[in-house]
Parts: structure tokens; C-alpha cells; sequence
């Protein structure tokens, strides 16, 4: 078995670097990314240029340096084919776009984007800079098919900074939930299948998201805080918590939303349908997750879908969000996502984009190797 793992392995490696090389224009970046995108899921203890350019036995690491720094290239070009690889192999109607951010820790002050912030990743304020990100999850698989790097108003509001860095100018301050809704947008206008999108609290408490998936009629379940102000179907206005803390004990249902690193991620669910004049076919809920353990222990979401969504569906969906987790322990362990020392704006998004390829194109591999199929029948 680990033979044919190995052989499909390979065979999709050239099949991965065939798909993005128009993206190169010279033959010297074109072949080394090859060797860039191989050093990145190799067993080396650390994934830089020194170490990449030593097991594609290369003398130093100025052409992996230059790779990401200065080779003549098209990055976003090579995104689109990341999310258009990851879609033709684990795409399905019912695949789930999440939205997230991680942490990458840093030192100094001339990385771009970074500055002493709080990091999800390490649970608490530290030097790094933060990318936002976009993951495609379905019952074939899940990767990341998008990324920004969020750069703060002390970054922003100092051009000259900026422009150390290589950062454009045209590019300005923007929130993680504008990058987020950048990221859906790209995902929406190249007709990528899902049926819901999720996303943490961060991303749940902005109206303005919200309101804007709202509009292009795509089904939500986005965490929210116990003292967000909710309007019922009524016109009442209540916070979160009064309204969950008002329903009978025969309201719960003891959902399993999939397994988890410890077993079965069983909790008690809850639902209460909110607002007036719900768009036809559509409705939205406040959707509640309480711990079997500790009652006290709740989880808030704000869902928006169709109306016919079960109780079951909505849980689903909220518990779906842990594959973005599951894509950055796989990206940083395999794929070498927080191993790079470049600063520049660009290397962040060269490099960041690269591994996102790289953990691409292992997922479509254990895919294609679970189902058995040959390496030479593989898609094109």
C-alpha cells in the first residue's frame, strides 16, 4: 500500500507542476518551483531556502531566495490553479467554504504585517503576523484555496514602511472579514460548489459579512457571542443567551457533528428561529451547542439557509468548521506553511501560496490513493 501511496504521490506531483507552469516565464523559476513545492512535504526539520536548496542539491539558497522574492511569476495565478486542482478532484454540491485566521510568530519589526497582535494560534499577544484564509471542505477532503495576509493601521498608515516591505501601494487597511469576503467573492465568480459557508466569531458578530452573503443567497453558520442583540420572529429584541436560556429542556437534541481527535464530538443542540419577512424558501436561526459535560459551557451561531435545514444539518455545519484547523496543523506539520524567512510582501504570498499547493496536492493524493485509483488514470 505505501507503494501505491508513493506512486500516485509522484505521478500528481507532475501533474501539478504541468497544471501551473504557464504561470512561469522563464524555465529556470518554472523547474525550481518543482523542487521548492517537493522540499516543502520532505522530512527536514525545517523547510527554508537553506534546507530546500540542500535537498534539491543546490550549493546555496539565492534561487529559492530568488524564487519567492523576485522570479518573474504569476502568484495569483498559481492561487486560482490551487482552488481550480482542489475543486476538480474534492469539489461536491455540498462542500463547505470556512473562513479563518492563523498565526505565524515572527521576530523584528520588518516583517510585512507584523506587529505585537493576538494570535489564535499561540492564545495569546505576540510579535507575528496573521494570514487570513479560505478552506474547501467536503466528504472527499478539505484544503486551502485562498489567503491574505491582514495588515494592521500601524502598518497601513505608514507608506514609507510599506514600501520597505514591497508592499503596493494601492493596497490599504482591511479588516479579516473584508479579506474574508474578498476570498468568497473569488470562490463565488469561479463557481465553486458549497452549499453553506462557516466561520468563528470573529466573522459571525459582522453584519456587514452577514448581510452581504445574505445577498448572494448563500447559507451561513457563523459563531456568534452570548450577548449579541437578536430579533425574534416577534420583533422582540433579546440577547443571545435569554433567548436559548428560555427553551425547555425537550428542545435539545444530542446531535454527533463527526469525530474528533478524541472520538465522537457529541454535544446537545438547539435552535430558535429569529426575524421577520424571511426571503422565500429561506430562514434564519440562532443555533446553540451545549456541552454534555458542563451545561453551563454553551456555543452560540447565527445561521442563515434554507428553511427546510434540520437541527441535524445546522450542527453539522457549525462542527464542520474545525477542517480549517485541521488545514493549518496539516499545513504547518507537512507542508511547511510557518517554516519560511522571507519578509517581503511578496515572498509572504509566494511562499504561503506554494505551500497551499503543496498540501493540494498531497489531500488529492491520500484521495485518489483511498480510492484506489491508479496513477496513470488520474485527472489531468
Amino acid at each position: 500500500m505505501v507503494g501505491v501511496v508513493l506512486d500516485v504521490l509522484w505521478v500528481e506531483l507532475e501533474r501539478v507542476h504541468a497544471r501551473i507552469a504557464g504561470r512561469f516565464v522563464r524555465s529556470e523559476p518554472r523547474a525550481r518551483v518543482r523542487e521548492y513545492v517537493s522540499g516543502l512535504v520532505a522530512g527536514l526539520e525545517r523547510k527554508n531556502g537553506w534546507t530546500i536548496a540542500e535537498q534539491a542539491g543546490e550549493v546555496s539558497p539565492d534561487g529559492m531566495q530568488r524564487l519567492l522574492r523576485r522570479a518573474d511569476w504569476d502568484v495569483d495565478g498559481v492561487r486560482d490553479d490551487v482552488r481550480d486542482y482542489v475543486i476538480e478532484h474534492l469539489g461536491e454540491p455540498e462542500g463547505v467554504l470556512i473562513v479563518d485566521e492563523t498565526g505565524f510568530l515572527k521576530k523584528g519589526t520588518r516583517s510585512a504585517g507584523v506587529q505585537r497582535q493576538y494570535s489564535g494560534t499561540a492564545g495569546r499577544t505576540e510579535n507575528c503576523q496573521i494570514g487570513t484564509f479560505l478552506t474547501y471542505a467536503s466528504a472527499s477532503g478539505h484544503a486551502l484555496i485562498d489567503r491574505e495576509l491582514y495588515l494592521p493601521r500601524s502598518w497601513t498608515d505608514d507608506r514609507t514602511r510599506c514600501r520597505a516591505a514591497g508592499i503596493p501601494d494601492e493596497v490599504g487597511f482591511a479588516t479579516k472579514p473584508q479579506q474574508a469576503q474578498a476570498m468568497l467573492a473569488r470562490a463565488f465568480d469561479a463557481g465553486v460548489p458549497f452549499s453553506w459557508v462557516t466561520g468563528d466569531e470573529a466573522y459571525g458578530q459582522v453584519p456587514y459579512l452577514r448581510e452581504w452573503l445574505e445577498a448572494q443567497d448563500a447559507a451561513y453558520v457563523l459563531a456568534t457571542k452570548r450577548n449579541d442583540t437578536l430579533t425574534t420572529t416577534c420583533g422582540d429584541k433579546h440577547r443571545a443567551d435569554e433567548l436559548i436560556n428560555g427553551l425547555s429542556e425537550q428542545s435539545w437534541r444530542r446531535l454527533s457533528v463527526g469525530a474528533g481527535a478524541h472520538g465522537p464530538r457529541i454535544y446537545d443542540w438547539a435552535r430558535v428561529p429569529l426575524g421577520a419577512g424571511w426571503p422565500p424558501g429561506r430562514g434564519r436561526w440562532l443555533l446553540a451547542r451545549r456541552s454534555i459535560s458542563d451545561p453551563n459551557e454553551i456555543a452560540y451561531y447565527l445561521a442563515y439557509g434554507p428553511r427546510r435545514s434540520r437541527l441535524l444539518d445546522l450542527a453539522w455545519i457549525a462542527g464542520s468548521r474545525w477542517h480549517i484547523e485541521e488545514c493549518f496543523q496539516q499545513a504547518k506539520n507537512e507542508a511547511g506553511l510557518d517554516h519560511y524567512q522571507a519578509r517581503s510582501w511578496r515572498a509572504w504570498y509566494a511562499h504561503t501560496t506554494l505551500s497551499m499547493l503543496a498540501l493540494a496536492w498531497l489531500a488529492v493524493a491520500r484521495t485518489l490513493a483511498t480510492k484506489g485509483e491508479p496513477a496513470s488514470a488520474n485527472k489531468a
